[in-house]
Parts: structure tokens; sequence; C-alpha cells
């Protein structure tokens, strides 16, 4: 190899990581402009470490520089669909969600903006460059590739170990807020801050935790016998359908806006006078996705807070039996039913349903003939089935059923024959919202008439509804523009309306209404029970109890009973219990 030649492969070498660095990052966003120099310094140096091991895994510089380049490139692009979809980047967890992603994959709109255009062609021309430029021969024997690879991974653990420690964080001024990623990845770059969420990979045992001390405390809270007593000898439990809507949200929590006509008038009237209805905002952990985190802190009462950001309880953590306001039931009588209108796989339902005691289970191969709504089961239609289940079911046997809708998934950009959206934004140009607003309509429809139908029912029953998650930055960005606004200019307080979707809670029979009483989704199961006049169980004891003093614990914030809201880290020593009796409930529950 002439002298000339090992300057190129040198330089570009030493030039190349730099560059696929910044050209991966300019895909969603210019980190000169989000990100502070010693944490472009830090992801250069990665890139340079990963670049070392490739050339000493491959002994070939050009194998090794296209590798690395082609990789980023289509990581990149992974990314960016991402957080079109989602609102939030590629996280270690996301590798257990693969199938679930897959099977919604093909219902969303791959466009790439002009910015993600020229990052793409800029690596693509990079991958030219450096297989003109460099050589393709074999340079280093064996036995130097084998101790540079290992000294190479021994640099990366290192430097993985490094940046996630605290004193590295505050003296390269590195931003670890994990419950807002996408403002880690912009700040830190997405490659570092993917290497510091790995340290969430595993939950840690809480401060000071006991599992038998924790077991004794759960048990300090078990219902008495006559309790107990009078709940089975009771005849008149009444049914509880649980009706999770997708992506049902009420965006004038975010900002002014006006719309040519109400896009939820049943939802907003029960909300601010229903009879026998209670009412108010859902504070979830999740947004514009991973809906199954939601499912998870309702019928577990465990909440998100104590959890990795972005991992997923159905799939990381649920490896046996884990008790659930399903299971609980099931000891007073109740049949336990649960569905949702699409694969039966997604977020591995088939298997974590049972799990957590729901006994029979319907999914989109039960739904033959169904209406539906773009390429979904409408809600009507799945009401319908929540009433033919119903109708179905012994005389007297109380049923309680988890529903999971599926009509207003995303994405809201194609247009459908058998969808015309009726709501419009004044002042707004843009169908992914007006076609979001319309979709909710039709669900505000759906509800009425479910409604309407157990109105006329003899047997007592509870109708709990609330939405899974609001949608992704795209359909609302709109709203934010309308007042002056973008979601990077957000303050605290208005990123955490974003987590904000109503809940309902309604009986055919007389109860106590309530109005505009936010709780969150872990602990929404426990006001239903107190709603249904069903004893709690000793875990769902503890969360009331808890929930006078924090009525709202996402992973998010928590809002004491003074209405001070702040990020859930703040309040680590008050919610230590709580997070000791979940990791109990979660992890050894089934131990002891």
């Amino acid at each position: 190899m002439t002298l000339k030649k090992k300057i190129i492969n040198i330089i570009t070498v030493l030039l190349s990581p730099i560059l696929t660095f910044y050209l991966f990052e300019y895909l969603t966003h210019n980190p000169f402009k989000t990100m502070k120099m010693p944490a472009q310094i830090l992801n250069i140096l990665l890139f340079e470490i990963l670049m070392l091991l490739l050339v000493t895994a491959f002994g070939r510089i050009r194998r090794a520089l296209m590798t690395q380049t082609a990789f980023f490139l289509i990581v990149g692009i992974a990314n960016y669909f991402v957080l079109q979809f989602r609102s939030a980047p590629i996280m270690p967890w996301d590798i257990f969600s693969i199938k679930t992603a897959a099977s919604v994959a093909d219902n969303f709109q791959y466009t790439m903006d002009k910015q993600a255009i020229l990052s793409s062609i800029g690596l693509i021309v990079l991958l030219v460059l450096e297989f003109f430029l460099t050589s393709k021969e074999r340079f280093i024997n064996w036995k130097i590739r084998l101790s540079g690879a290992l000294v190479s991974c021994l640099l990366l653990y290192g430097f993985t170990v490094m940046i996630q420690a605290d004193s590295s964080v505050s003296r390269f001024k590195l931003y670890d807020k994990l419950f807002t990623p996408t403002t880690m990845s912009y700040k830190d770059g997405t490659a570092l801050a993917f290497l510091m969420e790995l340290e969430y990979l595993i939950v840690d045992k809480p401060e000071g935790y006991n599992a038998s001390e924790a077991a004794d405390q759960l048990a300090s809270y078990s219902p008495s016998e006559k309790e107990e007593a009078n709940a089975t000898n009771n005849e008149n439990l009444p049914n509880i359908i649980v009706i999770m809507n997708e992506a049902f949200s009420d965006l004038s929590v975010l900002d002014d806006f006006e719309t040519n006509q109400d896009y939820m008038p049943f939802v907003h009237s029960l909300m601010e006078n229903g009879a026998n209805t209670k009412s108010g905002y859902l504070h979830v952990s999740v947004l514009g996705g991973n809906t199954a985190n939601t499912e998870f802190e309702f019928l577990t009462g465990n909440s998100m807070a104590f959890l990795p950001q972005g991992s997923i309880p159905y799939q990381q953590y649920m490896k046996g039996e884990i008790p659930s306001i399903a299971s609980y039931l099931k000891e007073y009588g109740y049949t336990t039913v649960g569905m949702h209108p699409y694969h039966a796989s997604g977020w591995e339902r088939d298997t974590v349903y049972p799990l957590l005691g729901l006994d029979t289970n319907y999914f989109i191969d039960d739904f033959e003939n169904a209406e539906i709504v773009r390429k979904y089961v409408s809600d009507k239609a799945d009401y319908e089935k929540v009433i033919e289940i119903f109708e179905q079911k012994e005389e007297g046997e109380p049923l309680f059923l988890f529903n999971v809708t599926m009509q207003n998934h995303s994405s809201y950009s194609d247009s459908y024959d058998n969808f015309t959206p009726d709501i419009s934004v004044e002042g707004a140009d843009s169908d992914v919202l007006n076609n979001y607003l319309s979709l909710i309509h039709l669900s505000d429809s759906s509800l009425e008439y479910l409604l309407s139908y157990f109105e006329q029912v003899d047997e007592p029953t509870i109708i709990v509804f609330f939405g899974d998650h609001q949608p992704t930055n795209s359909v609302v960005r709109p709203i934010w523009n309308l007042n002056g606004k973008s979601d990077s200019t957000l303050t605290e307080e208005e990123n955490a309306r974003r987590y904000e979707v109503p809940y309902i809670i309604w009986a055919n029979y007389p109860i106590e209404s309530e109005h505009g009483v936010d709780t969150s989704a872990n602990l929404l199961g426990a006001k239903v029970l107190e709603t249904a006049g069903i004893p709690q169980s000793s875990y769902t004891a503890y969360l009331s109890e808890l929930s006078e003093n924090f009525p709202v614990i996402s992973a998010i914030q928590a809002v004491d009973a003074d209405g001070n809201a702040a990020p859930i880290n703040t309040w680590d020593a008050e919610l230590l219990p709580y997070r000791q009796l979940q990791y109990y409930m979660l992890f050894d529950y089934n131990t002891n």
C-alpha cells in the first residue's frame, strides 16, 4: 500500500465517523442548535470507538467504514419514522416491541421532510466516497485484530459506564430526564442517549426494599372477613365494562381552537353535568403510542413512574400471573373477559391477558363482518360485540369486561371511501387534525349508543370510559401554531397537558356524581371498585389511601392534594413506599 493511500485511509477513518454522526443526528434535528459542545464531543468519541471496533473486527478499512455508515443510515431513517409516529425516539426496550410494530407498520404514511432527505443523501454520498477512497485489502493479522477488538469492547463498555454515572452527567452538562426521551436525544445525541438509557433495562430494587416487610404492609390493608362476606353474598354486584378508547383525547386541554361543531358533544355533556357520572381528566404515562402501558397501569394499579421510560411491562416483566382488578373480581364471582378488535399478538395480549386474570378473550378473528372505518373495526361495531357478550352471559352473573378499541389508531393522513371527515378547525389547514377530530366525533356518537343500550338494562352496570393517550405531535402541531407556539418551546406545564385524556365512570343506577376530579390510570381501578361498592383489595386499598395525598401519579408528574404538580422524581421520598409495594407486586408477589 502506497504512502498516499495510507494517509487517505487514516484521514477517512478519522473523519468518516464524525460526518456520520452529524448526518445521523441531522435526520431528526440540527445538532449544532440543540447539543452543547461537550455532548457533541462525547458522541464523536463514541463513533470513533465504534469505528475502531469495526476496523479491528473486519481487518478491512473499507468494510468497516461502509458498515458503520450504512448502519446509521438505516437506524437514522427508522428513528425518523418512529419519532413521527409516536413522538419518541427508538429506545433500548423497543427490541421487545418489534412484532407489534410490524403488525401496524403498513398503516402509516412514509414521507420525509427536506432536512431528512438531505441528510439521507449525505450519508449515501459518504458511502460512495468510502467505497472509492479506501482500500479493501486486509491489513492486520488475526492476533492483532482480536486484541484490538477486545480493547475496543472494553473501551465501549467503559465509555457506557462513564456516561451513565451521575458525575459525568454533571461534568459534561448532559440532559438525563428520562420522561422526555425526545428532548434527551436532541440534547445528548441519539446514540449517547440510547447508551444512557441502557442502565434502566433492569429494574433495581427500591431503596430499603424487603419482600417480607412489603408483604406484611400489604396484608395490613386486606378487607375484613365481614366486608368480603357481604360482597360475596350480594346478588346485585354490578357489571363492570371498561372501554379504553384508542387515542381518544380532548385536545382543548392544549390550547384554544375553534371547530365547525363540537367534536365530542356527548362526552362533554357527561363531563360537565352527567347524572350518575364521575368524570375528569386521566393522567397517563404515554404519548402517541405504547397503549399497553396504560392498560398495565389501569389493570394492575402499578405506575410506569417506577419503571424505565419506554419500557413495556407486558413484554419485559410479566413472566407469570400478576394481581389485577380482573383477577381480584374473579374472587367475587365475576366472569372476566378481555377484548381487542385487532391482532392477538399485539403487545402479546394473548399471552398477557390470561396472566392478568382475563379468562375469555376476543380478538380480530372474532369480529366477522364487523363495520370497518378506514382500516379498523369501528367503535360502534366493537360496542355491538360488547352487547352481544353481555346478552350471552348467565343472567345475574356479574361481568367484568376490559375492551381496548382500535378505530382511532394512527395514522390520520390518508383518505378512505368509508370515512368522511365532518370536523374542521378554523384557521388550520390540516387534514391530519381534521381527520383525527372527526374520528373522535364518531367515537363520541358510539359511546352514546352504548350507554343508551345499558340505560334500558335491568342489571346494575357500570361503564368506565377513557383514552389511552393523546395523538402524536404531528396531529396537534397546528393547534400550537394557531396560538404562536411550537412543540420545541413548550413549558413543563404545557408538556404535562399532553398526557391528559378524559375519563368517565357512568352507572345505569344511582351513584353519587362528581365532575372535574383528576386522577391517573394507576389509581382509576381503585376508584372503580369504590364506585361499584366492592371492598378494595389490599393493594387498591393502599392506593385509595395514597390518592388522598396524591390524586395523580404518572411517569410525567405527581400532583399532591393541594394541587402542586412536579416531575415524579421530585416526590421520591414521599412515594418510596408505593415504589416498594409495586416492586413486590410485580416481581415478588408470587414467590412469597
